[in-house]
């Protein structure tokens, strides 16, 4: 019996101690360089229930696990999902012979609350039950005070919730909570490996700032020589391609600086790396004088896909699969390019590989894979790439400069020994040009001299064809006054006669008659002293002076003396004139003596051609099939809006295209030598520009010419 007692009494305690809750102690030893995560012997309940914070409350019901993810017990599953509120309690205990201060650092993705004993010492961001309300914050670099009492047995409990954002939707962790406890001096320690969970993310923060720095200052020297530069073309893309490289920079410092940041700002950052590598990626095909082929393409529509897929899934695992998809292409545009641009395939291909063996290294570290992570320095990852074609842009542009040292060295060495030579040549060159510019100013004065009686000629006989027709013309009222003056004489001696008989009345009507006879004496006198003034305006000088004159009438007074002075010369020339003229016009300024000379040159031409054209076998051929050629030239004036158009036309035998835009040069002429100066028309020309206005002719060769004159009202 005795023996049964003892046995009992020895199984209570072990009933009661294999029963009693596990509880964590606190020693210096275990805490005093390195931090350890809290992921043993922790109850959880899903719901929420202040009561549950309260020391007194007996837990044993609620579920026990170890993870070093609170909400992920099970490795698969999360204990609450988006928006679920869930409490973790655990059992702790400071040593009663620990000096150290102890510390916590919690690393969530979502909002909690930190009892001690039922009463709150940390509150991180806002833990509602209405996730829209829930206020996300992630306190990973931070240190956070644990208030515990030596030698006493209290209760930690933790209120989470998972406030998770909607996007990515597929996430390594869907809602994440490590709990980490240290020693207050090692969590002031700036060795990495002995204080990871804060250091790591002040170095991460660090690296980030130094790579933004370096990405500005690219940005700002590439960006100098484009706009310097602006025919390199090269420069600008790069700065571009820095330009959301910073932006990428900015994300990830305002993300890690900021946790619980929206996640437009991580994506935006992501997109941004992802559009900068696309235009490296184009540079480095122009660069190495690649065409953009369907590797490029494929790498245009994966950065489409990816970008999209930020939406579903860790932009930290698809970030890097389509970085290495990028340094494959590279590496293969650059092998292609190894006998074109050696140093460039040599400097690409190291970044290249670098590239490829981290990120490969950093995915397999994320998912667990190896037991090596590298994403402190991922910051600088993303600058292997830019910071090579930084320095190949710099080669480039040095080697550059350098050729164009050696060529202007070359050049000088040349000129140098040049000199002397083209010295003595100088001497004799500047001996030639002063003969032959003496020669050519002899040749100049007396070409000159030639153009000045050119134009005098031109003039003196476009005078002479003007006169000869004035002569004509002027013939007619001379015959009607000597005509009418012999009839005056007889009428005077019959009137006489009558008188002396006494007949007055017949002596009254040949009075009458001589009177109507002396009127239009006087009539034809006034006109051949209308022909003559003509004659003299046309023969002096043009005083340079406009005044209004009757385009109409000047238009037609000299097509009818050019006609008559070609027929003076040839009496068997005949021309049909017509004239259509617009009375609305009235008087316009215009030097008339210079528009006179105009009008003449073009008469003068017009009937020039049509006098040609009869005379050709073509004609002759015509006429023998008894088809009739009847020579016109016809003259018209038009009022357009501010312009009055005079167009003169023919239907003589029209200009050949090939020369149509040559026969307003000076000394042009298709006239057999000797009947022409070739300035009629470049005169015509240079004086109706002078009136502000346009000449311009139209021909269809073998159907005649027209000349159209648009004078400024």
């Amino acid at each position: 019996m005795k023996r049964i007692l003892y046995i009992i009494g020895l199984l209570i305690p072990l009933i009661t101690f294999g029963q009693s809750e596990k509880v964590f102690v606190f020693t210096d030893s275990l805490v005093a360089n390195q931090w350890l995560t809290m992921a043993k012997d922790w109850r959880y309940q899903k719901g929420d229930n202040m009561a549950w914070a309260n020391p007194a409350f007996n837990d044993t019901s609620w579920k026990k696990f170890t993870a070093f993810n609170l909400n992920m017990p099970d490795g698969e599953h999360a204990i609450a999902n988006r928006g679920e509120i869930v409490w973790f309690r655990k059992r702790i205990k400071a040593d009663s012979s620990l000096t150290k201060t102890i510390v916590l650092n919690i690393y969530q993705e979502g909002a909690s609350e930190i009892y001690l004993d039922g009463k709150l010492v940390h509150q991180l961001g806002k833990v509602s039950s209405d996730r829209d309300k829930s206020i996300y914050n992630n306190p990973q670099t931070q240190i956070l005070a644990l208030p515990l009492e030596k030698g006493k047995e209290q209760l930690l409990a933790v209120r989470f919730v998972n406030a998770k954002y909607k996007f990515p939707l597929y996430d390594i962790y869907n809602g994440y909570i490590r709990i980490s406890v240290s020693s207050l001096s090692n969590a002031n320690s700036g060795d990495v490996v002995k204080n990871y969970y804060v250091e790591y993310e002040r170095q991460f923060i660090n690296n980030s700032y130094l790579a933004l720095g370096i990405a500005i200052l690219m940005f700002i020297i590439f960006l100098s020589f484009y706009l310097f530069f602006p025919k390199e073309k090269i420069n600008g893309y790069f700065a571009v391609s820095i330009f959301f490289t910073i932006l990428f920079d900015i994300g990830v410092i305002w993300s890690e600086t900021y946790p619980g940041s929206p996640f437009w700002i991580t994506f935006c950052g992501d997109t941004s790396v992802l559009i900068s590598f696309l235009i490296i990626l184009y540079c480095l095909y122009k660069i190495l004088d690649q065409p953009l082929d369907i590797f490029y393409k494929l790498i245009k529509f994966l950065t489409i896909i990816t970008i999209g897929c930020y939406f579903l899934y860790n932009p930290n695992i698809l970030g890097p699969l389509w970085g290495i998809l990028v340094y494959m292409v590279i590496i293969r545009i650059a092998v292609k390019s190894w006998n074109k641009n050696r140093v460039g395939s040599v400097l690409f291909l190291i970044s290249s590989f670098i590239g490829v063996l981290f990120w490969i290294i950093s995915v397999l570290g994320s998912i667990g894979l190896i037991q090596l992570n590298v994403s402190e320095f991922d910051p600088f990852a993303f600058m292997f790439m830019p910071v090579s074609l930084a320095i190949y842009l710099g080669y480039s542009f040095g080697k550059r400069s350098q050729e164009l040292r050696l060529n202007l060295d070359r050049v000088q060495n040349l000129s140098k020994e040049k000199e002397t030579i083209l010295n003595a040549q100088n001497e004799t060159l500047e001996k030639q040009v002063k003969e032959r510019t003496v020669s050519l100013n002899e040749s100049l004065n007396n070409l000159k001299s030639t153009q000045s009686q050119l134009i005098q000629s031109e003039k003196m006989a476009s005078l002479g064809e003007l006169t000869a027709g004035i002569a004509h013309e002027i013939q007619n009222p001379l015959n009607f006054v000597n005509n009418f003056s012999e009839v005056n004489t007889e009428l005077v001696d019959e009137m006489k006669n009558e008188l002396a008989i006494g007949n007055n009345q017949q002596a009254i009507e040949i009075a009458n008659d001589i009177k109507e006879n002396s009127e239009k004496i006087n009539h034809h006198g006034k006109r051949a002293g209308d022909i003559v003034k003509g004659m003299l305006q046309h023969s002096r000088s043009s005083t340079g002076v406009k005044e209004p004159s009757d385009i109409n009438a000047l238009a037609d007074e000299y097509l009818r003396l050019t006609y008559q002075g070609l027929r003076a010369k040839d009496k068997d020339f005949n021309a049909e004139m017509k004239t259509d003229f617009d009375e609305t016009i009235g008087k316009i300024n215009i030097i008339p003596q210079d528009i006179g000379r105009v009008l003449l040159n073009l008469y003068n031409n017009a009937f020039y051609a049509c006098t040609e054209r009869s005379r050709s076998t073509v004609n002759q051929q015509i006429s023998r099939n008894s088809i009739s050629y009847q020579p016109t030239v016809s003259v018209s004036t038009k009022k357009s809006d501010n312009h009055v158009i005079i167009t003169v036309s023919d239907n003589g035998n029209g200009i050949p295209q090939n020369i149509v835009d040559k026969i307003f040069q000076p000394f042009f002429t298709t006239k057999p030598t000797g009947s022409g100066t070739g300035l009629g028309l470049s005169l015509s020309y240079d004086i109706v520009k002078a009136h502000g206005g346009e000449i311009k002719v139209e021909s269809k060769e073998g159907e005649g010419s027209i000349f159209i004159i648009e004078l400024p009202v």
